[in-house]
Order: structure tokens, then sequence, then C-alpha cells
């Protein structure tokens, strides 16, 4: 019997202990990211005839792609990281990273907020489109002929080697204060969200779809969904590639391990191997279900908010921004997830946030999903 492509979780909502945790306690990110010069609050848009297509009640989708006019929302965890950092250590010249793209631009930017060098390293299917932006915030970039993991690696060892702070999202052992500020640095975008949809008490919305690279971004906004309404708070779905889906495998092996897939996926900048430690340790106490999916579901949801229908306005969503929802379709068109869909109670009352964390970074795939459409 075929494996299904999901995980359905029966989270303990209990919030781990240690370094992660403090520091996501003690930092409000709001404060310095509106203190930034071209900080805007993204648009939260409600697509009612989507909503109608799938039989449920409300759809919102929050698009960072107007996030610090990087075209992502990276910058919001990267910016937050490394101004910490140099409140400890102003003196750091270099700031280095491994990135599948969006991560790296933003480390890059930030680094260049401060007048600061950074260098930053691809893996081997790097498009070039994606280093191009990296490169014009003053980054030197250097591709490896290796994938995301051993890329990562790559960068630790060159930072150790040449004196670079390392500002990375992926924590692993003795490396946990970086990621955790990054973290922090999100949850920016869910207080954007306090006078609309998280209010309180309760959420305005039921469920919350989250696509997961290494699972730090989907990590923090567990933790601030958990930490804000307990039990209470929205139902959490992780969305992964079906050939890079390390969190799904985790679920299934009962301990964070490294998916089987060949990496090979147009959701570049969730193409991740083993999760980050801290952020597994989170979302196995926090989320309700892992899904992984094909391509294929992307395309649909890149099309689906390219081409709205009556009153819905267009978004721009790129490969990794429209995971989320990419998940949700599969969920809803696919056969094999019925049980999920139940599980989850998807209905004609359900109320749905998805975060579209990019916009066109790969403009010449994106051209070519949406020609399709045309």
């Amino acid at each position: 019997m075929k494996e299904v492509p999901y995980y359905i979780n029966k989270p303990d909502n209990i919030l781990p202990e240690g370094l992660t945790d403090s520091i996501l306690r003690s930092n409000d990110p709001l404060e310095y990211h509106q203190s930034l010069k071209n900080y805007t609050v993204t648009p939260l848009l409600e697509l009612n005839e989507l909503a109608k297509s799938f039989g449920v009640k409300n759809i919102f989708v929050k698009d960072e792609s107007y996030r610090f006019g990087l075209n992502a929302f990276k910058g919001l965890g990267a910016s937050f990281a490394i101004s910490r950092i140099l409140e400890k250590d102003p003196d750091i010249e270099t700031f280095c990273s491994a990135t599948d793209g969006n991560h790296g631009r933003a480390v890059a930017w930030s680094a260049k907020l401060f007048g600061k060098k950074s260098k930053i390293f691809v893996p081997k299917d790097t498009t070039k489109a994606r280093i191009e932006a990296i490169e014009k915030e003053g980054a030197v970039v250097e591709k490896v002929d290796a994938n995301y993991d051993e890329t990562c690696e790559f960068a630790k060892k060159k930072s150790r080697e040449n004196g670079w702070q390392l500002v990375q999202d992926t924590a692993s052992q003795n490396y946990e204060e970086i990621p955790a500020y990054i973290k922090a640095g999100y949850f920016t975008h869910f207080k954007e969200l306090e006078d609309s949809l998280h209010n309180l008490p309760k959420p305005k919305v039921d469920l919350v779809f989250l696509q997961t690279g290494v699972g730090s971004w989907p990590a923090a906004a567990a933790w601030y969904y958990l930490n804000r309404y307990g039990i209470i708070r929205p139902k959490i779905v992780l969305v992964e590639p079906i050939e890079a889906a390390g969190i799904l495998a985790s679920f299934k092996k009962g301990e964070r391990t490294k998916p089987q897939g060949n990496f090979k996926t147009m959701m570049a900048g969730l193409n991740c191997g083993i999760p980050s430690l801290t952020a597994w340790e989170i979302l196995k106490h926090s989320a309700d279900a892992s899904i992984a999916i094909e391509d294929t579901f992307t395309a649909k949801a890149i099309r689906k908010l390219y081409y709205p229908t009556g009153d819905d306005k267009r978004v721009i969503s790129g490969e990794s921004g429209a995971g989320g929802l990419a998940g949700f379709i599969a969920l809803m068109t696919n056969p094999q997830f019925r049980n999920l869909k139940e599980a989850l109670n998807i209905n004609s009352d359900s109320r749905l946030l998805f975060y579209s964390t990019e916009g066109d970074t790969d403009p010449e795939n994106f051209k070519n999903i949406i020609r399709l459409n045309s």
C-alpha cells in the first residue's frame, strides 16, 4: 500500500522551554521594523470568489511581495537578527549566509542597512535571476556545487575560516541564538494583523496554511499563535514539496530527519533538507497536520492568484509564496487527502489564512507558469 503524503498530528500545545523560547518571549520586532525608512504594512486581501469556488467561508491572503522592496518577507527576520547581533558586536564587518534565494537577499540588504559587507553562498540549482537579485543588494555571491544542506555546511566552514558572522535561519547544535532572533523578526507580519484577524480573545481565522522549508518561519507562526491564543489557536497545516519534505519525514519517523526526495522542485525557497533543530521542536508540539505536494498544485495556486474572478484582486505570488494555497488546493481536489480534509473539519464555515511570502522572484519561470493559463 502506497504511503500517503500527509501526517495528522495530535499536538500537546506546549511550547518547549529554552533559549529560543526565552528570545521569542523577550523580543518584539515591530517597533524596530517601523523605524526603517521603507517600512509599510503589507496588504491583507479577502478573496471571496476564490473562497466560494472551494466551498469555504473566507480566504485571506497577506501579500508579502511588498515587504521592504525585496519582493519577499525574509527581510523581517534577517534585519532584526542583524540589528541584535550588531548591538552586541558593532565591529563585525562581513555577514555570511547560505540560501536558496530570498534569505540571502535579505541578509545582504540588512547588512547594507548597517554599512556592512555580505558573502552569500547558493546551491548548484540556484537560478541566475535569484543570484542577480542578491548581488543587487551588494553581496558577493558564490555558487557551490552542492545541495542546500551541503551549502549551509560550506558557509559555516567559510565563516569560521574568514571570521565572518554567519546568519542562518537553520538552528543546529550550538547554533541557536541567531535563528531565534530571525524567528522573532517574523512576528511583525503576524502582529500587523492584530487589528483585523488576530484579535483577542479569539482569532478570526480557523486554519492557517504555512509553506515550509527548514521550518523557521512556520515555527515562528506556530509559536505566535499558540502563545497568543493557547488551545483556541487556529489549526496549523504545514505544506512542503513532495521531493523535499523534511518536516513530513520527521513527523512520520517521530524524530528530526532528512527527507529522501530528489530535491527537484520549482519551490526553490522550500527546497531544503533536514529541518531546523529548534523549529522542529516547536512544530511537533503545535502543528495539526503536515502535507507534501507535487509542483503541479503550486502552478495551479499561482494561476488562481494571478487570474482572479469577480471582484477578487490579483496577487502575484511566486513558487514558494503560493505553497500554502497549493497545499489547500491539493487537499480539496485530490482524493488521497480526503481523510485529512475530514480531520481538519474544513467546511462552508471555515475561515482560512494564507501568507504569500514572495512575489515573482524567478521572473522567467513565473511567466512560463502564468502563460499556461493565457
